[in-house]
């Protein structure tokens, strides 16, 4: 299925990762060939250097009051600063904007999964009074995006996408729908994922740890979509437009190519790609953008179900104006997704 988008264009744009806050130190990282991963630590199941992307430098009370950080977790205190990031680099006063037309929606992983974990050893060690309610708001994976629009007055619409390594692009995907079907004016979107060592022992146990979570990452991406004629109206820089939007659910073995081409199908050869899920381990997909420079984030802050939203603004980052670029993001069993965007307006 291919979606052209008109009308849309992108004002902002940030990041939280293991690199710092905002994209520079991703970029930088990227240029310098070096990377933010560390060891994962032995007693957390560190034996064949393995590495992971924590976020070891960020610090939520940055962005958030002491008490009021205290109460999120980890995966909300990202999404609430990122958002906070991304606004500012629309130039957006959210206190002269229509809270109702301010909406987000974002792609999530393993949001919940400590909280979870914390409130359900409290019941089974101690019973029904083990139980914490402070716990329990956080343990869905729906609590970034809801934390994040409490924190910022976001009261347009407001979604969670858990889609495998497309979480990210799914929320994409659908924060253009509602802008088209005028539904909201500005949509914040893009995805946030944290990591802990329990994730770790999990993927371990199921034999994940050297496939598909092989050096995972945490943090979040967000992207600022608007309206063309509200952004216009503002005076706002346009920093970027999403041209259209691809997506098949499955690759059939034996006719990858074909899916490949389908999904891509129309696209004039982009001047820059981006990589997330695991299109990287794709045949199909590398030799289609054979000698076509590649960006790829996962490589410098580690990778997660919905790291696309990172990788998508380091794409933005990264385009000159006018430029083409292109977002691919691909998970195992499907979907896959091929986001093309043109690089904005001149400083």
């Amino acid at each position: 299925m291919n979606f052209p988008l008109t009308d849309i264009v992108i004002t902002g744009f940030s990041a939280v990762t293991p690199a710092g806050n905002g994209l520079e130190p991703v970029l930088e990282l990227i240029a310098s060939g070096r990377d933010a991963l560390t060891p994962v630590p032995a007693e957390y199941g560190g034996s064949r250097g393995e590495r992971w992307g924590k976020a070891l430098g960020f610090k939520a009370t940055e962005f958030i009051p002491p008490l009021k950080a205290r109460k999120l977790d980890r995966c909300s205190q990202f999404a609430v600063a990122a958002a906070a990031l991304a606004i500012k680099d629309a130039g957006i006063g959210t206190a002269t904007i229509s809270p109702e037309r301010i909406g987000i929606t974002l792609g999530c992983g393993f949001g919940g999964v400590a909280n979870s974990a914390e409130f359900l050893t409290g019941y089974f060690f101690h019973g029904v009074e083990g139980l914490s309610p402070m716990l329990f708001p956080n343990t869905v994976s729906n609590a970034p995006a809801s934390n994040a629009s409490i924190e910022h007055g976001l009261k347009g619409p407001n979604v969670t996408q858990v889609q495998r390594f497309c979480s990210a692009e799914s929320a994409f995907m659908m924060a253009c729908r509602f802008i088209i079907e005028g539904r909201a004016d500005i949509m914040l979107t893009g995805g946030a994922d944290d990591l802990t060592p329990l994730m770790l022992s999990g993927f371990a146990a199921t034999g994940q740890l050297h496939r598909y979570a092989r050096e995972f990452g945490e943090g979040c991406g967000m992207l600022v979509l608007e309206s063309a004629e509200h952004a216009a109206a503002r005076g706002a820089r346009i920093k970027g437009r999403p041209d259209s939007i691809s997506t098949i659910g499955r690759l059939l073995p034996g006719h990858e190519m074909e899916g490949v081409d389908l999904l891509m199908a129309g696209f004039a050869p982009p001047a820059l790609v981006s990589l997330s899920g695991t299109t990287r381990t794709l045949p199909a997909f590398m030799a289609r953008i054979s000698g076509i420079p590649v960006l790829n984030t996962a490589r410098v802050t580690g990778s997660s179900l919905a790291m696309g939203g990172t990788a998508m603004a380091a794409l933005l980052a990264s385009l000159r104006p006018g430029q083409h670029g292109l977002h691919l993001a691909a998970s195992p069993e499907g979907p896959f997704y091929a986001i093309r965007f043109t690089g904005g307006d001149p400083v």
